[in-house]
C-alpha cells in the first residue's frame, strides 16, 4: 500500500492541505479583524453605534456565512479564475476560503470583543483615552486569549473546508481522498488521508489551546 510513490503523494498533500489552510486562515483573520472590530464599535453598545453600518456589514457576513462551502466554492469560480489564473488546485481554494473564513472571523471577533469587561472601557474611557486607543490598548489586548482561541477554531474549520474541496479538484487531502478513496475505491489510501487529516487538526489545536493559554493572564 504505501509504496513510495504513495507516501510522495500524501506528503504532497499533507503540505498542500497546511498551505491551504494557514494562508487562508491568515488572510481571513487579516480582512475579518477589521470588520470584527467595525462591528463592535458600531453595535448598540459599542463606542460609536451606528444602525446602518452595523446592518450592512452584519447582513454582507451573514448572507456569506448561510451559503454551503462547497456551493461558494463553485459560484466563485469566475472570481477565482480571474484573480489566480484557474479554478482548481490549492492556490485556487485559498480564494473561496478566504471568502468564507473572512465574515466567520468577524462574528467571532465581535464576540470577542463584547465578551471584554465594560468596567475596564469605562475606566479607559475616565483616563481619557480616545476610541482608538481603546480598541487597540484595551479591546484587542484583553479579548486576545479568546481571539487566539477564535483563530484556532477557524483554522481547523477552514482545514475541514479545504478537505471538502478535493470533490472539486481543490488539491490536499482532500482531492487525494476523493480520486483514490472515492473513485478507485482505495480504502486503504482513503483511511491514511483521513488519519493525517485528524493529526493536523490535533497539531493546529494543541498549539492554539496552548498559546491562548499563555495569553491568559487570568491564570498567571
Amino acid at each position: 500500500m504505501l509504496t513510495e510513490q504513495v507516501i510522495e503523494m500524501l506528503t504532497q498533500g499533507v503540505k498542500d492541505t497546511l498551505y491551504m489552510t494557514l494562508v487562508s486562515a491568515v488572510i481571513g483573520y487579516v480582512l475579518g479583524l477589521p470588520l470584527g472590530i467595525l462591528l463592535n464599535v458600531t453595535g448598540k453598545k459599542g463606542l460609536r453605534p451606528n444602525r446602518v453600518i452595523y446592518g450592512i456589514v452584519g447582513t454582507f457576513c451573514n448572507i456569506i456565512r448561510s451559503i454551503p462551502f462547497l456551493i461558494l466554492l463553485i459560484l466563485l469560480i469566475p472570481v477565482t479564475r480571474a484573480i489566480v489564473g484557474q479554478s482548481y488546485g490549492s492556490t485556487a481554494t485559498i480564494v473561496p476560503l478566504v471568502v468564507c473564513a473572512a465574515p466567520y472571523i468577524a462574528r467571532v471577533v465581535e464576540s470577542s470583543l463584547q465578551d471584554v469587561d465594560a468596567g475596564v472601557i469605562e475606566a479607559a474611557k475616565a483616563m481619557g483615552a480616545s476610541n482608538l486607543q481603546i480598541i487597540f490598548r484595551v479591546l484587542l489586548v484583553e479579548a486576545r486569549t479568546s481571539l487566539v482561541t477564535g483563530f484556532t477554531i477557524t483554522t481547523g474549520l477552514l482545514l475541514g473546508y479545504s478537505a471538502m474541496s478535493g470533490t472539486v479538484g481543490g488539491g490536499g487531502l482532500g482531492d487525494i481522498a476523493v480520486r483514490y478513496g472515492y473513485y478507485r475505491w482505495q480504502t486503504d489510501i482513503m483511511i491514511v488521508t483521513v488519519v493525517l487529516l485528524i493529526v493536523v487538526f490535533q497539531i493546529i489545536q494543541y498549539l492554539g489551546t496552548k498559546v491562548s493559554g499563555r495569553l491568559d493572564h487570568r491564570k498567571r
